[in-house]
Formats: C-alpha cells, structure tokens, sequence
C-alpha cells in the first residue's frame, strides 16, 4: 500500500450495458484501479450503507494477501447522479492496520462510471509518542 498514489482512479468492471441517458452512479458491482486491486460492493441498503470487498494488488508486506471486507455509506442516495461515499476496509493480512477511502462517482457522457478517492491508512503503534509515523 506504500507505492499507491494518494489518489485512486476505480473504473466499473463490465457489468452489462447501462443506459447512458440515465448518468446516475450505481456503487453496486465489481470495480478494477489501474494498478490491478479490484473490490466488489453490494447494492445499497434504504440507509445508504454498503458492505464488500476489497482485494488489494499493493502491499508493503510479506504475508500473503488476502480479500479483506469492508463497509461504507454513500451520501443521500438516490438525491444525485454523482454521489459521494466513504469505506473502511479491515485488512485480513495486516491485523495491526485499516484503510478508510472517501470518494465520489462520476458518469460520463457515454455513461462509463468512475470513482475518484482519497485514502488514509492508519497502523497500531506501540505508543502514543510513535503516533505521528502510524498514519499514510
């Protein structure tokens, strides 16, 4: 996870066709990131949330890598066609670490879903004194 750009650019896996005309993000479904780590999320609760999960390509370990799970909410679903969002993911093969992703979707005039985020990787430190090196 070390090597990851700050920035993840998370293009839809192909589902089936859409229609273009609608242009609303739908969060559901398999997503790929150009760098080979893929996550799979489920339809959308009445709330917003959202479970998955997320199998990393990159990683700063010797373990072996495994799908981890992950939860989320997405903001006011249903209200726009460009929703925000927000995941943890509790990684299976680092238990001293966790991920949380923020993000929004975006649909494009041929009706190709992305999703543009942000992530902050926090590990345990043996103290509070070492807190300031257990954030990426």
């Amino acid at each position: 996870m070390g090597t990851l750009s700050c920035c993840l650019l998370l293009a839809l896996a192909l589902l089936g066709p859409r229609a273009a005309a609608a242009r609303k993000c739908d969060l559901q479904g398999l997503w790929r990131n150009e760098l080979g780590s893929n996550m799979t999320l489920s339809a959308l609760d009445a709330a917003g949330t959202f479970s998955g999960s997320y199998h990393t390509a990159v990683a700063v370990t010797n373990k072996q890598i495994l799908v981890s799970p992950l939860q989320g909410a997405q903001q006011h679903p249903g209200a726009k066609g460009q929703p925000t969002f927000g995941f943890t993911v509790q990684w299976q093969f680092a238990a001293s670490s966790i991920t949380a992703f923020v993000g929004q979707c975006f649909v494009d005039r041929r009706g190709k879903e992305t999703l543009e985020t942000m992530w902050l990787l926090r590990e345990e430190v043996p103290s509070r004194r070492d807190a300031w090196k257990a954030t990426r």
